[in-house]
């Protein structure tokens, strides 16, 4: 009698055992199967990607967007993030749509050959400006522009007596806004192969030109400003509205133009 109500004990404690270990293995499993399902967020292309290409950029123009993704399914070096520490690097190759954007793919200068790129119905104008006109080193390839063009002005009314009429009068207006560059100096999207040392300084100090990607409109009037008139380029910000009809010359140019 005593042994079989041990043996039946025995029973019951194995069995016990038995269940707590099967529920402690499948609350593994699905502690598991969570973590693998979990999403995370990265970056996919939405069009393509140009080289050259920042990320900044890439993502204020919708090119790449974030979207959630398992964790078992995401990409080995996938981009999660782009912040003040990555937002100025560049692509290195085109990246095409519908990738998941990888972190390696985006550097400080674009690599390999490539020819330069203009977009469906637009020109390609280029206008040499000094360090300063063009923003220092600041202006890359798929950075945006507005074209500032100073000129003399004249009094075209037939009015002799105005302070134009007998006065040289400077002005500065808006000539181009929200203009892209396609390209710097004579490298486009990439440097020259083999450019080293002391070569590449003084190719990177004499990047003068600066490429855009213009309207057939926006060309002639660009053109037309490049020969003869003063250019100086300001770089974009985000969420920008600037007025074409914005205009400073010497006799308004204390004036302030909020009052």
């Amino acid at each position: 009698m005593g042994r079989r109500i041990l043996a039946i004990l025995a029973a019951a404690v194995i069995a016990l055992v038995g269940a707590v270990l099967v529920l402690v293995y499948a609350r593994g499993a699905d502690a598991r199967a969570v973590a693998a399902a979990s999403p995370s967020k990265v970056y996919v292309s939405n069009t393509v990607v140009p080289a050259g290409t920042s990320l900044r950029d890439a993502v204020r123009l919708g090119q790449i967007v974030q979207t959630d993704v398992a964790a078992r399914a995401k990409p080995l070096g996938a981009l999660e993030k782009v912040d003040e520490e990555n937002s100025d690097l560049v692509a290195l190759t085109d990246v095409q749509p519908g990738q998941y954007v990888l972190g390696a793919g985006f550097g400080d200068t674009p690599v390999g050959e490539k020819k330069l790129e203009i977009g469906a119905g637009k020109l390609a104008v280029s206008v040499q400006l000094q360090d300063p006109a063009r923003v220092g080193n600041f202006v890359t390839p798929g950075s945006f522009l507005t074209i500032f063009m100073t000129y003399q002005a004249k009094d075209y009314s037939g009015n002799e007596d105005s302070v134009l009429a007998k006065n040289d009068v400077q002005a500065t207006s808006v000539l181009l806004d929200n203009v892209k560059v396609i390209a710097m100096g004579d490298a486009s999207l990439t440097p020259v192969n083999g450019t080293e040392g002391a070569d590449a300084a003084q190719a990177s100090s004499a990047s003068f030109l600066v490429t855009l990607e213009v309207t057939p409109e926006q060309a002639v009037r660009l053109v037309h400003a490049i020969n003869g008139k003063t250019l100086y380029a300001g770089l974009r910000g985000s969420e920008l509205k600037i007025s074409p009809t914005l205009e400073a010359d010497d006799l308004n140019l204390l004036k302030d133009p909020t009052r």
